[in-house]
């Protein structure tokens, strides 16, 4: 008993701290409405269309901001106050909620209001990425950051699990407008919490000072540190071809498993629930390199590749719990090196690059997979991103064992170390990390 109170305390031990307590209640009710209006807003699309080219559009309307604004919205995080930031940033995003509500009350409402109202939410979430995701960075001690950062990556999956079951059951029985609605109060609670906090205990990063260039500096600063770029090359990649649930997902359910709207929403969340179990296994993780980014696409890529062939409902259930297991070890891993390895005036610009390589390629992966899986089948759709994430960890991978004997090239670039042992220390500033 004493060893299991002690695994216990060891994955819920930011929880020690009020103000990481209070981030974790309001983003917890807050990111299931999220999932509630994310999964609604697919099955609308799909009902008004059937069609994977409009689900690959609407993909490309939801993260466009991002790649559009996502490096701008990095450079406003590390210059901002990132908890009145994330106060404005939540109000916005309650309004866009209700006005998707409205929509959905509508009995034929117009696909393009759906889609702008998308482009609104992009914004939103290009601006809300990097600010929340190091403002959970500035909640608890150093020391505690890799914890703090996988348990919040265990609250996203988790919400994930809830929310699009809730919202299968929402739709089929009292419509899609209940969904949004839901959401747009769930933002109540996340404001309040972020109202709530002790400021004094914030360990607040360095604010950047205005000045030109700083985009750019923040591209160079990330391409100089390969714990940095090797993890966001992987993440070009994945995220283009095999993060995009969304799109091959309800067409994979509907048509190749022959099942309906609960059946995509069972399946998501049954993905959902593999990535809980592993966020909640990474939470006791105290050190990241390389080789566990890379070993962990690998993973990943297998559970991908036996979802393709999966004959049957019941098969396609199991083999994606493997799925969402491989994908947020993937993800905690390549957010907790990036939060690790980036310098506390850079965080917010090489989170928001993280966010625009990872959920800013959607717009582009987004469209390529609707259309291939609207031509061939979802099951081909899927196989792309089967092959794309394996040819990632391979990569990744093949730089650690070069690193070994060929040395980084640049004055200024940092040693590349996938044996690395501690907690990173050492990289640029003393350093201690979603999903996501």
């Amino acid at each position: 008993m004493t060893r299991i109170r002690h695994a216990t305390h060891d994955i819920f031990r930011s929880f020690d701290i009020r103000n990481f307590r209070l981030f974790f209640a309001g983003q917890l009710v807050s990111q299931v409405g999220n999932w509630l209006t994310l999964v609604a807003q697919t099955l609308l699309v799909l009902k008004l269309t059937d069609s994977g080219y409009a689900l690959g559009a609407l993909a490309a309307a939801q993260f466009g901001p991002i790649l559009l604004v996502g490096a701008f919205a990095g450079l406003v995080a590390d210059r901002s106050d990132k908890r009145r930031l994330l106060m404005i940033v939540q109000a916005f995003a309650m309004a866009q909620s209700f006005c998707l509500a409205a929509l959905g009350f509508m009995t034929d409402p117009p696909l393009l209001a759906i889609y702008v109202v998308a482009v609104f939410s992009g914004f939103a979430m290009a601006f809300d990425n990097p600010a929340r995701r190091s403002f959970v960075v500035e909640l608890v001690p150093e020391n505690r950051i890799p914890n703090a950062v996988s348990l919040n990556s265990a609250l996203m999956t988790g919400s994930r699990i809830i929310g699009p079951a809730l919202a299968g059951v929402l739709v089929t029985t009292v419509g899609f407008g209940w969904c949004f609605l839901l959401d747009g109060i769930s933002y109540v609670p996340v404001i309040l919490a972020y109202w709530r906090m002790n400021t004094a205990e914030l360990r607040q990063a360095p604010v950047t000072p205005k000045g030109r260039g700083q985009v750019r500096e923040g591209i160079r600063y990330a391409r100089s540190i390969p714990e940095l770029w090797v993890p966001l090359l992987m993440m070009v990649v994945i995220g283009t071809l095999a993060f995009n649930f969304q799109t091959v997902l309800p067409l994979f359910a509907t048509r190749d498993l022959r099942g309906d709207d609960v059946t995509f929403t069972w399946l998501l969340s049954i993905i959902s629930l593999g990535s809980l179990i592993a966020a909640l296994a990474a939470a006791r993780r105290t050190t990241v390199d390389v080789r566990t980014v890379s070993r962990n696409a690998v993973i990943f890529g297998l559970g991908m590749t036996l979802l393709t062939f999966a004959p049957n409902q019941p098969a396609a259930y199991v083999t994606g719990f493997l799925v969402g297991f491989g994908s947020i070890m993937f993800m905690t891993a390549a957010t907790a090196i990036t939060q690790l390895a980036a310098n506390p005036s850079m965080r917010g610009r090489v989170l928001a690059l993280q966010a625009i390589v990872f959920l800013g390629s959607t717009p582009i992966g987004g469209p390529i997979l609707g259309a291939i899986s609207e031509t061939f089948g979802a099951r081909y759709g899927i196989a792309v991103g089967a092959v794309a994430t394996l040819a990632a960890g391979g990569f990744g991978l093949f730089t650690v064992r070069r690193s070994r004997t060929v040395p980084v090239e640049g004055a200024d670039t940092l040693p590349f170390r996938p044996d690395a042992p501690g907690d990173l220390t050492g990289l640029d500033t003393v350093l201690a990390p979603n999903a996501s």
